[in-house]
């Protein structure tokens, strides 16, 4: 038989046994995680907000930190690549119609090809540009007025690749996409970002902007262009030069002397863009705009 001491002894180790099965559980189950741990709670509908201030906080003390004052946004299509890219895929096309001349899918495919050539111009304005901003400065490290754009491809990647010819950093802003979009490879490490919410992104491709060029491109490209016009006539931001390359493209697209004739805008509000048709004359407009409007760039 057990003495009482033995039953005692088995009564408190099951007890404890007992205690610490519950207190695993306990610390086990997500509730008791830090809430900076917990990726359910974070990833929640109910911590969205504190997603959106993370989503901002973290581009914005980096670029305190690099003495980013003023931005040059540059906006543009991601397909769009240089001439030689261009003729080469254009070549392939050729070769491949020499044997099936009838089939209407390499013809639309040529088509296509052709127009890709011709708009290569644009990669190389780009890139160009990219240079003049980051030669603005008094050195590499100057960042006062630093280049920005989307990150990705095409004429992003050639103003980005512009400003690393001449030594300058440069800034992309990345979004979260369903199809993984890899920065491109001229910008600076420490100033390339990937955003969650495409909100907080355009708010800081506007918040230092000192000026926005548009290159040709799609609807993205359009949605940045118009979403700054609203908020520019609307006085939600301060007027800043919007400056677009290649005018013949953009009156093609938009018809923004129809809106005028329509009403659905003012005249003045025409006054908001500018054309222009290669980089050096982007770069000549913004510096007039400020000097007229006496908002220097430094």
């Amino acid at each position: 038989m057990y003495n009482i001491t033995e039953v005692s002894m088995k009564k408190e180790i099951k007890e404890n046994s007992n205690k610490i099965k519950k207190i695993e559980k306990i610390i086990h189950d997500p509730s008791f995680a830090v809430a900076e741990d917990d990726k359910n709670f974070i990833c929640s509908d109910e911590a969205r907000g504190v997603r959106l201030q993370l989503d901002y906080l973290k581009a914005e003390v980096k670029m305190q930190k690099h003495g980013i004052d003023h931005t040059i946004v540059v906006f543009g299509s991601a397909r769009i690549v240089e001439f030689d890219e261009a003729m080469e895929k254009l070549k392939q096309i050729e070769v491949r119609l020499e044997d099936s001349h009838h089939s209407e899918t390499l013809h639309g495919e040529l088509k296509k090809a052709e127009s890709m050539v011709r708009k290569s111009k644009y990669y190389d304005e780009a890139r160009k540009f990219g240079q003049l901003v980051g030669e603005s400065g008094k050195d590499p490290e100057d960042c006062r007025v630093t280049l920005m754009t989307g990150g990705g491809p095409g004429i992003m990647e050639a103003a980005n690749r512009g400003a690393l010819d001449v030594g300058a950093k440069s800034i992309g802003l990345n979004i979260e996409l369903p199809h993984e979009q890899f920065p491109n490879p001229y910008i600076t490490p420490e100033l390339c970002f990937q955003f969650r919410y495409f909100g907080i992104r355009k708010l800081h491709f506007m918040q230092r902007a000192k000026a926005l060029v548009i290159f040709p491109g799609g609807f993205g490209t359009m949605d940045e262009l118009f979403e700054i016009l609203t908020l520019i006539q609307t006085k939600k931001s301060p007027a800043i030069p919007i400056v677009m390359v290649g005018k013949e493209y953009w009156n093609r697209i938009i018809n923004l002397e129809f809106l005028k004739e329509e009403d659905v805008i003012a005249s003045h509000d025409l006054d908001m863009v500018s054309y222009v048709e290669n980089a050096q004359e982007a770069w000549d407009t913004i510096l007039q705009w400020h000097k007229e409007h006496q908002t220097p760039l430094f």
